[in-house]
């Protein structure tokens, strides 16, 4: 069914339109929005892990929220800016733009709903800066908009248990800790026997690069053919199912804090006003 992971009662696609109107508080309900995107990772794993894992965690996470904490999942946006992968079939990307405008008018369609409190759970690797100009935006244009752009991974996780030193200093796609999530999210689409080790080399400028890590712009085929950069050969479903629970528990204590919280709310100016493009209207050009 189309609400995938999350509940059903916390898919807000399901809900009516009048049922939209007739939620309570609807200031501190708690949208939130799983971003993902559609591209290769490697031979063993399918192109729509940054969606699934993103998804997956954030409807665990709403499947774990206390009744009283009101949050509701949006429909995943499956497309991501993914052009470090476009040389591999399979890949669809958006521009930086155009995922940007995407975003843009997705959270414009929250706030004229009456929400006001907007969680981007990013999936993608290649578009926090997207996430992170898109809240900005939209906080600039509506001083009563709070828009938490975050990544899956951000919050607290026991994925870092089951991985080797090397993976966590370089390990960057298709590696440990993704197989084993989509071997607990989605284990058909995961073929174990066509998966490969494969490291980038060590990036030699300490001062550029203290954890070795590519500190120049890079895509995923300077690392060779296979399009995975790690090594996914130890995950197993066990730690993919712990490592899941660790994220939808962690998320689902952030989204109840994110319900609770009261932060600034910025006064419009009496001196003008933003318009939808963030430029300032003076009252003097006003006739």
């Amino acid at each position: 069914m189309l609400h995938g992971y999350n509940p059903p009662h916390r898919y807000l696609p399901y809900l009516s339109w009048t049922e939209i109107v007739d939620l309570p508080d609807k200031e501190n309900i708690v949208i939130v929005l799983p971003t993902g995107a559609t591209e290769q990772h490697g031979p063993h794993l399918p192109c729509a892990v940054d969606t699934v894992i993103s998804a997956g965690v954030v409807g665990h996470a709403l499947d774990r929220l206390p009744a009283e904490v009101p949050a509701f999942a949006m429909a995943p946006i499956t497309y991501g800016k993914s052009e470090e992968h476009l040389h591999f079939p399979g890949t669809v990307t958006l521009s930086g733009e155009t995922l940007l405008a995407t975003m843009n008018e997705v959270g414009e369609s929250v706030y004229r709903a009456g929400f006001r409190k907007l969680l981007f759970v990013n999936g993608h690797g290649g578009q926090p800066q997207v996430m992170e100009m898109c809240a900005r935006e939209l906080r600039l244009r509506h001083g009563d908009f709070i828009v938490v752009p975050s990544f899956t991974w951000r919050v607290p996780h026991v994925a870092g248990q089951y991985l080797s030193d090397k993976e966590k200093k370089l390990a960057m796609h298709a590696g440990h800790a993704e197989t084993a999530l989509m071997l607990a999210l989605a284990p058909d689409t995961v073929h174990m026997e066509r998966a490969v080790v494969n490291y980038p080399p060590v990036f030699e400028s300490p001062l550029l690069s203290p954890d070795g890590r590519p500190a120049c712009a890079w895509s995923a085929r300077d690392f060779g053919p296979s399009g995975i950069i790690g090594d996914p050969l130890p995950a197993t479903a066990e730690q993919g199912h712990a490592i899941l629970d660790s994220l939808a528990v962690s998320w689902a204590a952030a989204i109840t804090e994110l319900h609770h919280l009261q932060w600034a709310a910025r006064p419009e100016p009496t001196w003008g006003r933003a318009s939808h493009t963030g430029h300032v209207e003076h009252s003097s050009s006003r006739a």
